[in-house]
């Protein structure tokens, strides 16, 4: 595959006004992928826009409509909507292309564009690969002519067709009557959206990080931040509190008593109510190399296994299509029920959780641990340039550390995608040895940074 200019493992991100979070690449984008897109018949084609809430987004909305209207597409304006609601937009209408303004659980001040085919699905590698190519070619080839432009409409119940769609994947037989439940939105895309779902799905709903502003976006409150939950919960005695990030795909929980919830307890909770039902298809679950092994030992205890993929949701979202299954995700929240969603989704999941909590009539602090994880260590090594984990120094550290942890645990390595980071996991029964190992790898990291 050839080296990406501009795509990173999630759509192109960075920081807003600065290569390549552009106008001017945000315009690029819009031609190349609508050149792409644009088939050789005569119907109108058509692609969709949603955003978060960031500053930044009113600049590259713009620039993106310009891009796609210049070669002759029609564009349907969604305002803040989930990126699965974009998702789930792109098959409703029939689009050709469906397009989110969002840096996700990012800091307001960075922003990211993230395509979505026809089918709902994240572009491949190879057509945001097209799509680079056909960016850097001149901006004067393919452009429609004057009565041939594309035109602009701005679609006022976007967010009213994700709440139902989101309220039909909740059970029939059961309503949230009788629960209190907070819920943060970070400031972001669902700060309408969710507190409306949950609501006229019955709950008492306590609303947190609704106010977005254009810079508060995941400040202090949402997934990456769950102490401003567990606050609320505790302050109002609520059920639970849920937790989502800038664009809403991903979430974490607390129970009543503020225990935060990763995504690996929440993937064991809503694997093993749908084992238990025979709703679990492919044999198992899908998630990345940094899940913690707990997990593949409580699937395995169940006869289900952990299917591993590389970080990111469009590799763990290629398996589950792959092998049939209906439910993968990442530690961090971000999980993908194909039965519903062709993408994150961190409403959905919170259905599916709140469904096992009314059905088990127990309180959520006894579904919160359903496996003890193994100890696990991860430090972020932040670098300026060059290729620190190429260096021999770094490269015998590493080494080092695999073999003292084989057989108890594991070790995983990689850049960040979406930061100069370079991250150091390591997990395994013996906390004192998973604490060393992550040390040694993260000296000589910045030593060769240095």
């Amino acid at each position: 595959m050839g080296k990406r200019a501009y795509f990173g493992t999630d759509g192109i991100r960075g920081q807003a006004n600065r290569h390549p979070m552009t106008a001017e690449v945000a315009l690029r984008v819009g031609m190349a992928a609508g050149k792409l897109f644009m088939s050789k018949d005569d119907r109108r084609h058509l692609v969709v826009i949603g955003k978060d809430t960031r500053l930044s987004g009113y600049m590259i909305e713009p620039a993106l409509v310009a891009g796609f209207t210049s070669v002759g597409m029609d564009v349907r304006l969604f305002g803040p909507l989930p990126t699965p609601g974009v998702a789930m937009m792109t098959r409703s209408l029939r689009a050709d292309l469906g397009v989110m303004i969002s840096a996700s659980h990012n800091h307001f001040a960075d922003n990211g564009i993230k395509l979505f085919g026809p089918d709902g699905y994240k572009l491949s590698d190879e057509k945001e690969l097209e799509i680079e190519a056909l960016m850097d070619e001149g901006l004067q080839e393919g452009l429609a002519r004057p009565d041939g432009l594309g035109r602009v409409q701005r679609i006022d119940d976007s967010q009213a067709r994700y709440v139902e769609i989101a309220k039909a994947t909740f059970p029939k037989r059961l309503n949230l009557s009788g629960m209190r439940i907070v819920i943060d939105c970070a400031n972001g895309a669902a700060y309408k959206v969710a507190p409306e779902a949950l609501y006229e799905l019955g709950a008492e709903v306590i609303r947190v990080g609704v106010s977005p502003n254009g810079f508060n976006i995941n400040e202090e409150c949402g997934s990456t931040h769950p102490a401003a939950m567990s606050k609320m919960v505790k302050e109002y005695r609520a059920d639970l509190g849920i937790a989502l990030d800038g664009d809403a795909d991903r979430l974490v929980i607390c129970d009543e008593r503020g225990q935060v919830v990763d995504g690996d307890q929440i993937m064991a909770i809503i694997a093993g109510a749908w084992a238990a039902s025979d709703r679990l298809t492919g044999g198992g679950v899908v998630a990345t190399v940094m899940s913690n092994l707990g997990l593949e030992r409580f699937l395995a205890a169940r006869n289900l296994k952990l299917e591993r993929t590389q970080v990111g949701d469009r590799y763990v979202m290629a398996r589950m299509r792959e092998g049939g299954f209906n439910l993968g995700g990442e530690q961090s929240g971000h999980l993908i029920l194909s039965d519903f969603s062709t993408t994150g989704d961190g409403l959905l999941a919170a259905l599916q959780v709140l469904a096992v909590l009314k059905e088990s009539d127990k309180p959520m602090s006894a579904l919160a641990r359903q496996f003890d994880p193994v100890p696990q260590l991860l430090e972020n090594v932040r670098f300026a340039g060059g290729k620190p984990l190429e260096d021999d120094s770094v490269k015998k550290a590493i080494a080092a550390a695999e073999e003292r942890l084989s057989g108890t645990g594991r070790l995983v390595i990689r850049p960040s995608g979406t930061e100069p980071l370079i991250r150091v996991m390591a997990e395994g029964d013996d906390e004192r040895l998973v604490s060393q190992v992550v040390k040694e790898i993260v000296g000589a990291v910045k030593k060769a940074a240095a």
